[in-house]
């Protein structure tokens, strides 16, 4: 989502002076907008569209208000502008629409460029993830869920199992796009792309060593959905 700003669209009817929740503004983008953006604020780490915090950094030091900034971002999300005049890809239009779309470019706004951390109620606004408890396999089957926010991350980056045959499952509840795959010298074993509930899996018999797992959707290993699996006696 936001695949490409305009920074010079102005706020001009676009939700720029409608009341705004944050909260919720910060919920939606991490889960609708976060597999493909950075936003420091927001922890997010997607790379498939523009850093959102270098996007209009010139722009506020030159002296544009956040409430156009904010602007820009509602007009963008629900008319989305080309992403490369060379390559016309352009982020799907209306991801979040109406008041979603209204705190989601409030949210994106207040924080755009912002060094260190979202305190008080945006802190808690959306849970951690990536560091839980390490999974372990039992009867042969592994389960590493996709973080249920939308975040680029696996609920942990540590799981563990024995040599032999394994079923690793891969839970998805958010409404992105995430499989579960791992790293073979024969090559990657690859499971499905599911989200809304599904679950993608993949069937190994792995040896002793050090494995490395990961959503083979584009951008979302480089973005941090990735984990080790050590398989031991």
């Amino acid at each position: 989502m936001l695949a490409a700003l305009a920074l010079g669209l102005s706020a001009c009817g676009s939700g720029g002076d409608e009341p705004a929740d944050l909260v919720a503004g910060k919920q939606q983008f991490v889960e609708k907008c976060g597999a493909c953006h950075v936003l420091n604020r927001a922890e997010t780490k997607g790379v498939t569209g523009p850093n959102l915090d270098d996007a209009f950094r010139q722009s506020l030091e030159d002296g544009m208000n956040r409430a156009t900034v904010r602007g820009a971002v509602h007009d963008q999300i629900l008319y989305p502008a080309m992403l490369d005049a060379k390559n016309p890809v352009y982020m799907p239009p209306k991801l979040v629409e109406g008041r979603d779309a209204v705190n989601v470019a409030a949210y994106v706004a207040a924080v755009t460029g912002r060094s260190g951390k979202d305190t008080g109620a945006l802190a808690a606004a959306v849970e951690a993830v990536g560091s839980g408890e390490p999974a372990v396999a039992e009867n042969g089957v592994l389960e590493i869920p996709a973080a249920p926010g939308g975040q680029l991350a696996y609920v942990t980056d540590k799981a563990s199992a024995p040599p032999g045959p394994l079923r690793i499952d891969s839970p998805n509840e958010s409404s992105v796009d995430h499989n579960i795959a791992l790293e073979l010298e024969s090559g990657d074993e690859i499971g499905e792309v599911v989200k809304d509930g599904g679950v993608s899996t993949i069937e190994v018999d792995v040896d002793p060593g050090t494995y490395t797992y990961f959503c083979s959707v584009p951008g979302h290993r480089e973005g941090g959905m990735v984990g080790e699996l050590t398989v031991k006696e």
